[in-house]
């Protein structure tokens, strides 16, 4: 894939960052100056397209500082993998462990990071927006196409945000005096923008990507999210309808990418891919979760719960699970990204795949009562692992639901917290099989749980913020 910028915009995309991104470690949840001394002015910025897409370009960098894509440490996906009980924590170092165990503090240094990566995300958007506002230097194409395209990243922190906090500050403006005592937002609220955001993606973006590769959102992501974020909010006909769209676009596939390369650069499934800017080590989720030699006890080791669910010739077990030996025992790890270093194809990260809409489909489909098309999309899945089709009951409603659920957990394991927020997101519904419950399946579990309290120091900071339920 061809990069995105020239090196000389990349240079000005990193004087931008250097500008905005102190947020990661400024305690506030939003608090940096308007134009920083010795930094170049915002009038600057956005004087023209070359300079706005130098802005641009920080949005979508995936940099071990964690500027761009939030999460790009790999934290996001450890923690959520933990509370999930896909994998057990080995190390006792650290705060770690406290995510499988539900006994999180809010003092957990790890808690601090997934709270103020994402706002310093939502801030460099922001301020892109805020720049490309009303610009007479910028054509009216050229704001259209950036708005669509950072309001897709703003629904994405923001989704991640409300199935980790709940309720979160609805942060929409770079007004950093009035942001840092912003009150926590309702779940609904939070929602609303999320899909306000995306409706008006959707009404701006071209189906065709702005530039090589699948970096910069088009239209069928900005409808990918949609679909998932529908699902979550079982909206069952529209995230049917949407994830129905993106796989009948033309423009992704599954059966030309090898399991062993779905999260290269190039794989014709990626929705929504990005690069990671990193020339002395590879992906967060790589360096979190690979040993670095092979006989080594990783830091996290997949769980028997999850393991008992693959198949005999389930490829997505040979392909995304490892091994290492360990004084006689076979010990497995997460191994869908595996760059300790970086690699040829490049790794990029994945934040939307077209599996994934093939079991947005299934699962609407069936809440729905089409249960022979949602168990169709399943054995798309199925068969690309070298499976045979699913032999669940096409009369049982359950069933059928049972059977996407359990396509979730091995298609989608250890990839954006999606075990933990299925657990949480269908715990009151009786449809689902009770076996896949947030009560029966994870240990010491209280409702409380499904959520993670609040930084505390974000909670001294601004006493306009409340902390969760069970956390106080």
């Amino acid at each position: 894939m061809k990069k995105i910028l020239s090196d000389k915009n990349k240079i000005l995309a990193s004087g931008l960052l250097v500008a905005l991104s102190t947020l990661v470690s400024c305690k506030k949840l939003i608090e940096i100056p308007a134009n920083p001394p010795t930094q170049i002015t915002r009038e600057q910025v956005f004087a023209d397209s070359a300079t706005t897409i130098s802005a641009v370009a920080g949005v979508f960098s995936y940099t071990p500082g964690g500027h761009g894509i939030p999460y790009s440490d790999g934290l996001f996906t450890a923690a959520t993998s933990l509370s999930g009980h896909e994998v057990f924590y080995t190390n006792s170092n650290g705060d770690n462990g406290q995510f499988y165990n539900y006994r999180i503090t809010p003092i957990n240094e790890e808690l601090e990071q997934l709270w103020a990566m994402p706002y310093a995300e939502i801030y460099h958007v922001n301020d892109v927006l805020a720049g490309i506002t009303d610009n007479s230097n910028l054509s009216a194409s050229f704001v259209k196409q950036i708005t669509g395209e950072m309001k897709v990243v703003r629904a994405f922190c923001y989704f991640n945000m409300v199935n980790l906090f709940g309720g979160v500050p609805l942060i929409t403006t770079t007004d950093y005096s009035v942001n840092a005592q912003m009150p926590r937002a309702s779940v609904d609220a939070i929602y609303q923008q999320i899909l306000t955001d995306l409706d008006d993606a959707v009404k701006k973006l071209p189906e065709a990507y702005p530039s090589s590769g699948h970096v910069r959102p088009n239209l069928y992501t900005a409808i990918a999210l949609q679909a998932k974020v529908n699902l979550y909010q079982e909206r069952w006909q529209a995230a049917y309808n949407e994830a129905d769209s993106v796989i009948k676009s033309g423009l992704y596939d599954i059966t030309t990418t090898p399991l062993s390369d779905v999260f290269l650069e190039g794989s014709a499934e990626g929705i929504w891919q990005v690069p990671i800017q990193n020339q002395y080590a590879g992906s967060g989720d790589a360096n979190q979760f690979y040993p670095y030699s092979s006989d080594a006890t990783p830091n996290y080791i997949v769980t028997d719960s999850l393991l008992t669910q693959f198949e005999a010739g389930d490829q997505r077990f040979s392909n995304w699970v490892g091994v290492n030996v360990v004084n006689g025992d076979n010990v497995y790890f997460p191994a869908k990204y595996k760059d300790l270093q970086p690699t040829s194809p490049a790794t990029y990260f994945m934040l939307l795949r077209l599996g994934e809409m093939y079991l947005i489909r299934a699962e609407a489909a069936a809440q729905l009562g089409h249960l022979e098309q949602a168990l169709a999309d399943v054995n798309i899945l199925r068969n690309r692992a070298g499976l045979g089709n699913s032999t669940a009951n096409l009369a049982s409603q359950t069933a059928v639901l049972a059977a996407v659920r359990k396509e979730r957990r091995t298609e989608l394991c250890f990839e954006f917290g999606n075990r933990w927020f299925d657990v949480n997101r269908t715990s009151t519904d009786n449809k689902y099989p009770l076996n896949g419950q947030a009560a029966v399946v994870l240990a010491n579990w209280k409702p409380d749980f499904g959520l993670y309290p609040l930084p505390q120091s974000q909670l001294q900071l601004n006493t306009h913020l409340s902390q969760n339920p069970g956390y106080n």
